[in-house]
């Protein structure tokens, strides 16, 4: 591998952003351009009985008001399916404004269009909609009665319940020592800061283009052509910058196709931009759940028995639980495990992606499960992890692609300085400070789309090259990975070669989610530019006028644009030299990767790290400070170091903001989020941040994808909120098993 893949350097669209000059979907400057707005249900649960749209439709500026009574119907009912797996990528299965019924509070009911954002939203405000409401669900607790196993969860694709190891029952039984305890979850929303816009423009041949915030531009166009009954070809996406997404862009929402449908009533472009508001309705969210833990094991704390069970709301359509129980299943040698999900339909809208899937909340009810064994049975947490550490997936038996856990141990430990640490909780004071230090496994699944993915390499007569693959740019720095995967692959330097996404036009990529977004294209852009590497190769040394002409290819390597023999380097030709002897302008070449088959090809596939924090609770106040987080990860192959430091620094802080602040709360008596604003839902800010210190291990992984990148999005999250809750149990005595952490729970 050259120099350039793994090096920290700056983002390529770093300019366009910091001057003004990147343009995101809702900053399109189109002739002739409406606005959009939606207004949404005010009740949970019921019917529409009446809808009078008589002063919105004669405000000033306003071309259309459109109901259920006047929307065209879809042309197909969507099918909750993730978009990980390149196909269409519905977040429900219900499409609004089809029919009177109201499921959840803040559907979109009705949809004015005008010929400004302003008169809309002013317009949409005279919209006045009557309802018969009838009794809603829309808090867990008030659903447990009527609670029940799924067959299937997260759209059909998993089972309701984990295939289960042994005897479980008869392993806690038998045990030594026995934990049986419950972990609750507050709701948590994505909040990106750009919030989910759609611009529609249809042409004179009924063609649609969609300029979409969205993190998969195929998947957008798939889902939208399938409930407008359209095919493919005739719906265009274009989405180069999204301002972030954290799952909530991940899957299709009803938005893009409403917007569409504006856009042909009135004839014109229309672009459709959810309030902050809506976006507490209308994408998702991670559902408020309950997560109960049961461990056995011996004296000296080896696992006999894991069961752990889930408990979630969903809403009233779809059986969606987010994954929780598949890290904690395979995290440790546990003989005998057993677990499932319980679900209760809601008045909400379906949960969705939130960053670190599953794996954020069930690896903290795991973690502090294991804290809690530690503590029972008197052993250092760290040891105690040591000490039911698996080099074999226990689910299957099979050996894993790559782990690099037991080293991310012992660099964590070295960088936080955990040798020495007095195990005995509040014993140690700063001050009016109580100080503690906590500690946590994480594991995130790798994953991989169904469907195969391309890329596509052109090299041209002068030296340069562009690659070109149809994945946007939400943040991640893709577009900076992607060119050195390029720039490796053909052997040319960094700066001549173009990395281009952001458009169906160009070669499949499924959505970038649950990290498997730089796995999948950096696989596609390895196997187009080494592709195209090699038939120029090839070329050469099939051409009599070349001073390679019949030289053993595998002998011949490529630095900065000049083919030589590896023996003798200063035998050869640049590319420039070939293309132009042979008269041609341009070359290129198609990557195409299969990926690894779900079950891994006999591997059980996972990243994984570890996360220490240090906190200090205020004794009378009850205020919880983290003073330092150390994460180490192994994520396979970094493709720039700097990017992916800042995607694990991301992760770790919202951690914190999960352990500490995070929360939807939402009202009983009205059905509707109560705190749906930014200045009400609490996020980490500058003055919360603490010391972070982030390093990776780079275990080697020839099975995952052809580079061995597991991806580094999600897996920060995951233990962070753990090793906060147990070094503030550490320093105060007190076990909190409820996220997020609050003053009143420790006053």
């Amino acid at each position: 591998m050259s120099p350039v893949l793994g090096a920290a350097l700056d983002r390529v669209d770093g300019r366009a952003k910091v001057t003004g000059a990147a343009r995101y979907s809702g900053e399109l400057n189109l002739p002739n351009l409406a606005h959009a707005v939606l207004v949404g249900a005010r009740v949970p649960s019921g019917r529409i009985i009446g809808i009078d749209c008589r002063q919105a439709s004669v405000a000033d500026g306003v071309l259309t008001v459109l109901t259920h009574l006047d929307l065209p119907r879809v042309a197909a009912r969507p099918k909750l399916f993730p978009s990980l797996f390149g196909l269409t990528a519905h977040g429900q299965s219900f499409f609004p404004m089809q029919d009177d019924v109201v499921h959840y509070a803040g559907q979109p009911v009705a949809m004015v269009v005008a010929d400004t954002v302003e008169r809309a939203e002013h317009a949409a405000t005279l919209v006045q909609v009557n309802y018969a409401e009838t009794p809603s669900v829309t808090l867990l607790d008030q659903g447990r009665d009527q609670t029940y196993e799924p067959a299937k969860i997260f759209g059909g694709l998993l089972p309701g319940r984990n295939p289960t190891r042994g005897d479980p029952e008869a392993g806690l039984r038998d045990a030594a020592v026995r934990l049986d305890v419950t972990y609750r979850f507050a709701a948590n929303h994505q909040n990106p800061i750009e919030p989910s816009t759609t611009t529609a423009v249809w042409d004179d041949l009924d063609r649609l283009t969609l300029h979409d915030a969205t993190q998969g531009p195929t998947a957008t166009q798939l889902s939208v052509a399938e409930l407008l009954g359209l095919p493919p070809t005739m719906v265009r996406v274009v989405s180069h910058y999204v301002g972030g997404s954290f799952g909530a862009k991940a899957l299709i929402w009803a938005h893009p196709t409403l917007a569409a449908l504006a856009a042909r009533r009135v004839g014109r472009p229309v672009r459709l931009v959810l309030s902050r508001e809506q976006m507490f309705h209308s994408c998702g969210h991670r559902e408020e759940q309950e997560q109960r833990i049961g461990l056995g094991a011996d004296r000296d704390g080896r696992l006999g028995a894991l069961r752990h069970d889930k408990t979630s709301l969903t809403s009233h359509y779809d059986d969606w639980a987010e994954t929780s129980l598949e890290a904690p299943a395979v995290m440790y040698a546990a003989a005998t495990y057993a677990g499932g999900y319980r679900l209760a339909r809601g008045n909400t809208i379906t949960p969705t992606f939130t960053r670190g899937p599953g794996a954020a909340t069930g690896m903290f009810a795991l973690e502090s499960a294991m804290d809690e064994l530690a503590y029972e049975i008197g052993v250092d947490p760290l040891e105690l992890r040591l000490r039911n550490h698996t080099d074999v997936d226990p689910s299957t038996g099979n050996p894993w692609s790559s782990k690099g856990l037991r080293e991310c141990y012992q660099r964590g430990a070295e960088l936080f300085g955990w040798s020495g640490r007095d195990p005995r909780p509040g014993a140690r004071r700063d001050g009016d400070w109580l100080v503690g230090t906590g500690m946590a496994s994480a594991a995130y699944p790798v994953a991989a789309p169904m469907n195969p993915q391309r890329a596509r390499a052109r090299m041209y007569a002068d030296g340069s090259a562009v690659v070109e693959a149809g994945i946007s740019e939400f943040g991640t720095g893709a577009l900076t990975a992607m060119t050195q995967v390029a720039a490796d692959g053909l052997g040319l330097p960094f700066d001549r070669v173009r990395f281009v996404g952001g458009t169906t036009d160009l070669p499949n990529i499924a959505a970038a989610v649950g990290s498997a977004g730089s796995g999948a294209t950096s696989s596609a852009v390895h196997l187009a530019s080494t592709g195209l590497r090699d038939q120029l190769v090839g070329q050469a040394v099939a051409d009599a006028r070349s001073p390679l002409h019949n030289a053993d290819p595998a002998g011949i390597v490529v630095r900065d644009g000049r083919m030589c023999l590896r023996d003798s380097p200063q035998t050869g030709e640049t590319y420039v030299e070939l293309l132009r002897r042979n008269h041609m302008p341009d070359v290129e070449a198609l990557g195409v990767w299969q990926p690894t088959p779900p079950d891994g090809g006999g591997h059980g596939m996972f990243t994984f790290g570890a996360q220490f924090a240090e906190v200090a609770v205020d004794a009378d106040l009850g205020l919880v400070r983290v003073r330092r987080l150390v994460g180490v990860f192994a994520p396979g192959r970094v493709l720039n170091r700097r990017t992916a430091h800042s995607q694990l620094m991301g992760g770790m802080l919202w951690g914190l903001g999960q352990a500490l602040l995070e929360a939807t709360r939402m009202d009983p008596h009205t059905g509707r989020w109560a705190n749906a604003s930014l200045a009400d839902y609490l996020v980490p800010v500058n003055a919360d941040v603490p010391d972070i210190t982030i390093d990776t291990i780079e275990v080697p992984d020839s099975v995952v994808n052809p580079l061995g990148v597991k991806g580094v999005g999600e897996i920060g999250i995951v233990g962070t909120s753990a090793a906060i809750a147990n070094a503030v149990h550490h320093a105060t005595g007190r076990r909190i098993r409820h996220l997020p952490i609050t003053v009143e729970d420790l006053l």
